[in-house]
């Protein structure tokens, strides 16, 4: 899985990457990056980027030099740091022409099923206005976050949300090494994190990061888990992306299952609902056949649920054929049951998704 085939990419960039050994943000290193990006967005693919380097920028700005800061510092350091790193993103994306939009992410934000919901849809909003979509973790509110290197996994949280192809980790090494010491041999491809990978991780981290390799290897199996290839490369070089993808120079961690099937592996194992649809047999026969379900073919709810909420779909005999995550609340679901696709928006008095269950969001029992 290569970047040209990626019609999703997140790119996170590390502390080391964007901001210099003094503190200074890299606005030459960044313009070649967002050169790349230009491309990509040429090219037809979506690009998100998830970048640390606030806390550092925070401490220069306010000219402290000391880096072993408590995590209440950091806190304070990150919301000055994050406004001088939005805006000099803000610049040197305008310079080509590109919008950017800022998403501040909490670990909630990516584990509650409705709170990521939301924030599937907000990314999905910036992708159609052709803006590419910054995040950052909400650091002035986050805790253990700043202190173990949490946007590595972030970012995976991230590519597993927006249903993500690609996640390139970009730091200051060329991959991951079969030897620490000496960084020889770099593993070309990873399809399983056993401890035999993880005995080859560095615990060393540098000056303003708060990871290093460790929390890569979980970015990759939340990746791996999730159906999203993942590739950790150097970011130094002026142009990183373009050079990765013709160089090959990078650690490839190859997803075990589809993006589809970790999807639907993870509605199935979810909590059962006691809430129900009940379908018609045309309804019935349509989801069978790999269809969305649509209002028209749903003639009862029960129960109380809202977006995002695991639910079960059944027949007129109360038979449980599928169970899949609903796009729309009971209560609207209540308000347009039966109805064409057409009448939904009067019906509810705002405009809407027209599936109160994508295909993708449901599994046949």
């Amino acid at each position: 899985m290569f970047i040209n085939n990626a019609k999703k990419i997140v790119i996170k960039l590390g502390s080391s990457t964007i901001v210099d050994s003094k503190g200074n943000f890299k606005k030459k290193w960044a313009l070649s990056l967002i050169k790349d990006i230009k491309q990509l967005k040429k090219n037809k693919q979506e690009v998100v980027i998830v970048s640390s380097g606030a806390i550092a920028l925070g401490q220069k700005y306010i000219k402290i030099k000391d880096k072993r800061i408590k995590l209440e510092m950091s806190q304070a350091l990150a919301s000055i740091g994050q406004i001088q790193l939005v805006n000099e993103f803000q610049k040197i994306f305008a310079k080509n022409k590109i919008n950017i939009g800022q998403i501040l992410i909490t670990p909630d934000d990516t584990e509650q099923r409705r709170r990521a919901l939301n924030a599937k849809r907000t990314f999905e909003n910036l992708f159609k206005i052709g803006a590419v979509p910054v995040v950052n973790e909400n650091d002035t509110t986050a805790t253990s976050e700043i202190k173990y290197g949490d946007n590595d996994r972030l970012a995976a949280r991230v590519a597993q949300i927006i249903g993500a192809d690609l996640l390139i980790i970009l730091s200051d090494v060329d991959g991951l090494y079969e030897n620490i010491s000496n960084k020889k041999t770099l593993i070309r491809k990873v399809t399983s994190i056993d401890n035999k990978i993880l005995s080859l991780v560095d615990k060393k981290i540098n000056a303003y990061g708060s990871g290093g390799m460790l929390t890569k290897l979980e970015a990759a199996k939340i990746c791996m888990n999730a159906g999203c290839n993942m590739i950790i490369g150097n970011g130094k070089n002026s142009n990183p992306i373009i050079k990765l993808n013709k160089s090959k120079l990078f650690t490839w961690f190859e997803p075990r299952i589809s993006q589809l099937d970790a999807r639907k592996k993870w509605i199935i194992s979810s909590l059962s609902s006691t809430a129900k649809i009940c379908i018609d047999d045309g309804a019935c026969t349509a989801i069978k056949s790999g269809k969305s379900l649509l209002p028209a073919g749903i003639t009862k709810v029960i129960g109380k649920f809202n977006k995002g909420d695991n639910i079960l779909i059944i027949d007129k005999n109360d038979n449980e054929i599928a169970r899949g995550l609903s796009s729309f609340t009971s209560n609207e679901i209540d308000k347009i049951k039966g109805l064409q696709t057409s009448q939904i928006e009067q019906s509810l008095g705002y405009p809407s998704k027209s599936e109160i269950l994508h295909k993708d969001d449901i599994v046949i029992l």
